[in-house]
């Protein structure tokens, strides 16, 4: 009888479907426990993930999502709703409007002035446009900055999803890191000397600028679809499996992982294609806000890639670097072996297309203090500085990598020593 009355429930859901301003003034923070069996069977269901936190996993569930959950029987709890204000950030967590995070017009200003600080350090450059007009800014750090030197190359990247404003700052920090201590740290100063760090930490400005001033949990970029839904996941962009099944991203433009028309269809991933293309990086980390771990390729599925051990290997240092900080415990392993798969996403597009070590690290989501969705103010230098050692031993290893491959690459072309004769007169 139940199940009878759920899908009558479907059936008029259907016939007067939401849209998708409907669907925000009525979504509600559910959770459900995080178990084997709870994870098999969410794992293609769609869902909007909003973050896994302490043996719990929170949704951002609307009406159809809600039907999902109890045709499965799978037991929610009702975490929060009222989620139509444009900020829903506990006033405690935020001295304003977006706090100590960076708005879109504030990011662009630093990072102008950073560069006017240490020109001999650090440069801007304007590697593109966004869907509306927004600058996307790449920031390089390099001694020798103007110059493109023959340095191992390594790319950090941040908020690919709007709602997640921690991941702009912990990239953007390690920035202001290095140029403010180049000349009294010889570590940093031999990881500048040695390498070209480029970082974007502002890969979907109007994403974020909608998150901050509209709709705090909106995740995607602002594409008007062609049905009247807005957005495009940036993160299922991606030309590598892009479109490889329905579970991994999602054809239907109203769902948090619609993929868009076709690979590379937006501007905010075009221009990471077009840099890479220039470039020729070692590795990549993307910086989102799920859950402490640290993910790598494959997404797509959940069989291991060909360089298993030595990605393996490499989260495990990051792990084990950002431990040593502040104690905060960094679960690793291949992404496909999540909650879910995915497919277009970034790093299993710069592992399968360049070959390199590309990493996710999902930074912790939540306000500790307060009990909030996201993190407060006071979290923000913390979870930085906790990170800061993987990232700049992810810069050290590129350099290692760099000097291996051009000592490989010039034995390749070394000419052989010519053979003595041993001729008698």
């Amino acid at each position: 009888m139940k199940k009878a009355l759920i899908l009558l429930a479907v059936f008029f859901f259907l016939l007067a479907p939401l849209r998708s301003e409907d669907y925000y003034n009525t979504a509600e923070i559910v959770s459900i426990e995080k178990t084997p069996g709870i994870i098999a069977k969410i794992r293609n269901m769609g869902l909007d993930l909003l973050m896994e936190w302490e043996g719990r996993i929170y949704i951002l569930a609307g009406f159809e999502d809600i039907v999902k959950l109890q045709i499965e029987n799978i037991p929610y709890k009702l975490e929060g709703s009222d989620l139509s204000s444009s900020n829903t950030q506990d006033a405690a967590a935020q001295s304003s409007i977006n706090g100590e995070y960076h708005s879109y017009y504030e990011i662009e200003q630093e990072l102008t002035a950073m560069e006017l600080s240490y020109p001999y350090l650090a440069k801007v450059f304007d590697i593109g446009d966004s869907l509306e007009n927004r600058n996307i800014y790449a920031l390089k750090i390099s001694d020798n900055v103007q110059i493109d030197e023959d340095e191992a190359e390594v790319i950090f990247l941040g908020c690919h999803h709007a709602r997640e404003w921690i991941s702009v700052e912990v990239p953007f920090l390690l920035g202001k890191y290095l140029v403010e201590n180049y000349e009294t740290s010889a570590e940093v100063k031999n990881l500048v000397d040695r390498s070209e760090i480029w970082i974007i930490p502002l890969v979907n400005p109007d994403g974020l600028e909608y998150s901050i001033h509209f709709y705090r949990y909106w995740r995607k970029n602002r594409r008007l679809n062609e049905d009247g839904t807005y957005g495009v996941d940036p993160n299922r962009n991606y030309g590598y499996k892009w479109g490889l099944d329905n579970n991994g991203s999602s054809p239907d433009t109203s769902s948090e992982v619609y993929r868009g028309p076709a690979p590379f269809s937006e501007p905010e991933t075009q221009v990471i294609r077009n840099l890479f293309a220039q470039k020729e990086f070692k590795a990549l980390i993307s910086y989102h806000s799920f859950s402490k771990v640290i993910m790598y390729p494959w997404g797509y599925t959940n069989q291991p890639s060909e360089k298993e051990a030595l990605l393996n290997t490499m989260a495990g240092e990051m792990a084990s670097l950002i431990q040593s900080v502040n104690g905060s415990i960094y679960e690793y392993g291949p992404a496909g072996s999540s909650l879910y798969l995915t497919n277009g996403d970034t790093t299993d597009w710069a592992f399968g297309v360049y070959g390199i070590p590309s990493f996710t690290i999902e930074l912790p989501p939540v306000d500790h203090m307060q009990g909030g969705f996201f993190n407060a103010e006071n979290d923000i230098y913390p979870i930085f500085s906790e990170n800061l050692p993987a990232m700049l031993y992810l810069i050290g290893w590129s350099i290692k990598q760099k000097n291996q491959d051009d000592t490989k690459l010039n034995k390749k072309y070394e000419r052989p020593e010519s053979k003595k004769l041993n001729v008698k007169y």
